[in-house]
């Protein structure tokens, strides 16, 4: 396992994403133990982005300038809608005060979605994973589940932690509207810095 590989997982898994922003929404909504369940969640959102990386579309958007272009500009319209999104009380970011108690079904089934739809995922398994098998691997199949492997525990691992600080601060967090205010503009700042970056990726 290359340190370059390590390094890259971590920058991608520790940058603001919609998973990473569900998982504090849901521990300042409704504790550590369901932001766990949303940190699991979303790792388990990560299989389809694998699935799509080892059954060939990588390489189909590493030789379609075309295909790769309307992946990539895709994602950046979605990264900006979530940029919007986050903005509003009832966005990304909205914080539950009621009693009533989400099963750890809907917590995992809602993460598993958010995390299908999350572009920074299909672009990392889709453009950088495939770059950390060499061209001369024996078993490049076996190569790419490993690699995936590590990026999905240290996606629960990075996640958990976020949702458990969190989930340490909700009384603070959620009787002070101008700090959930501040949190808004900036995850939203976060999520059209990313669209921007996106659109200035190269094949």
């Amino acid at each position: 396992m290359s340190i370059e590989f390590l390094i890259t997982t971590f920058i991608v898994v520790a940058s603001p994403g919609t998973g990473a922003i569900y998982t504090l929404a849901t521990a300042l909504s409704r504790g550590a133990k369901a932001s766990v369940i949303a940190a699991f969640g979303c790792t388990l959102g990560i299989v389809p982005h694998i699935l799509a990386a080892v059954g060939g579309l990588a390489a189909i958007l590493h030789t379609s300038a075309v295909a790769f272009e309307i992946f990539k500009y895709a994602g950046v319209a979605y990264l900006l809608y979530m940029a919007w999104n986050s903005l509003g009380k009832e966005g990304a970011l909205k914080v539950e005060t009621s009693s009533a108690v989400r099963s750890a079904v809907e917590i995992v089934i809602r993460a598993i979605l958010i995390n299908i739809l999350n572009p920074k995922l299909s672009v990392f398994f889709l453009a950088f994973l495939p770059q950390f098998v060499s061209a001369g691997e024996t078993h490049p199949l076996a190569r790419m589940l490993s690699l995936s492997g590590v990026f999905m525990a240290m996606t629960f691992a990075v996640f958990a932690t976020y949702g458990i600080f969190a989930a340490s601060m909700r009384d603070h967090v959620i009787s002070r509207p101008n700090v959930i205010a501040w949190m808004r503009r900036t995850f939203a700042g976060a999520f059209v810095v990313l669209g921007l970056r996106l659109a200035l990726a190269e094949r």
